[in-house]
C-alpha cells in the first residue's frame, strides 16, 4: 500500500526524478510553456506553483536587489529555498543566440512580479496530441500570462466548448 507516499514514480530513482522535475520547472519558467506528457505536466504543475508562490510572498520586495534588514535576510531565506528545486543557471534562446539565465534571479525578477495580484492558479495544461512512438497523450504546460508571438510556437489545437447557437427572435419565412 502506498499511504502517505504522494506524486508519481515514472519509474526513475529519487535522484533522477528530481533532476527530471528541476530540469523541466526552469524551462517552464525560462520559455513560459513546455510540451511534454499529461502526467508529467500534472506533477510539474505541483512543483512551479509552490516555487512562485514562495517568490510571491516577498511581495513588493519581490524584484528589489538592494534590501537592508529584515527584507534582506527574508529574501535570503527564501532564494535558499527555492533553490533547492530549481537548477542554478539556464538558457534561454533569444535571436537565435543562447542568453545564460540565472534562474532565481530570473524567477524574482521576472515571473513572480508578473502574478503579484492573482491568488493562485499560475499555470495551465493544454492537451494537444498523441505521441507518435508510444501514443503518450502530450500536453503543453503554460504560464498562464504565456503569449504566442504570430507564427512562432506549435499549433495547438485547443477544444473549445461550444456555445449554444444564437436563436434570432424573428420568426423564419
Amino acid at each position: 500500500m502506498r499511504h502517505l507516499n504522494m506524486g508519481r514514480k515514472f519509474d526513475r530513482d529519487a535522484s533522477s526524478r528530481r533532476a527530471m522535475f528541476r530540469n523541466l520547472v526552469a524551462n517552464l519558467l525560462a520559455h513560459g510553456q513546455i510540451e511534454t506528457t499529461v502526467p508529467k505536466a500534472k506533477e510539474v504543475r505541483r512543483i512551479a506553483e509552490r516555487i512562485i508562490t514562495k517568490a510571491k510572498r516577498l511581495g513588493a520586495n519581490v524584484n528589489k536587489k538592494e534590501l537592508e534588514g529584515a527584507a534582506a535576510h527574508r529574501r535570503l531565506a527564501v532564494k535558499r529555498d527555492i533553490a533547492k528545486f530549481l537548477p542554478q543557471h539556464g538558457e534561454r534562446l533569444v535571436d537565435g543566440s543562447t542568453q545564460s539565465l540565472d534562474m532565481v534571479e530570473h524567477l524574482f525578477n521576472e515571473v513572480a512580479p508578473r502574478f503579484l495580484n492573482r491568488p493562485g492558479g499560475y499555470t495551465r495544461i493544454l492537451r494537444t496530441r498523441a505521441r507518435k512512438g508510444d501514443g503518450a497523450e502530450m500536453a503543453l504546460l503554460r504560464l498562464v500570462d504565456f503569449q504566442i508571438a504570430q507564427g512562432k510556437g506549435p499549433n495547438v489545437t485547443a477544444v473549445r466548448a461550444s456555445a449554444p447557437k444564437e436563436e434570432s427572435s424573428a420568426p423564419s419565412q
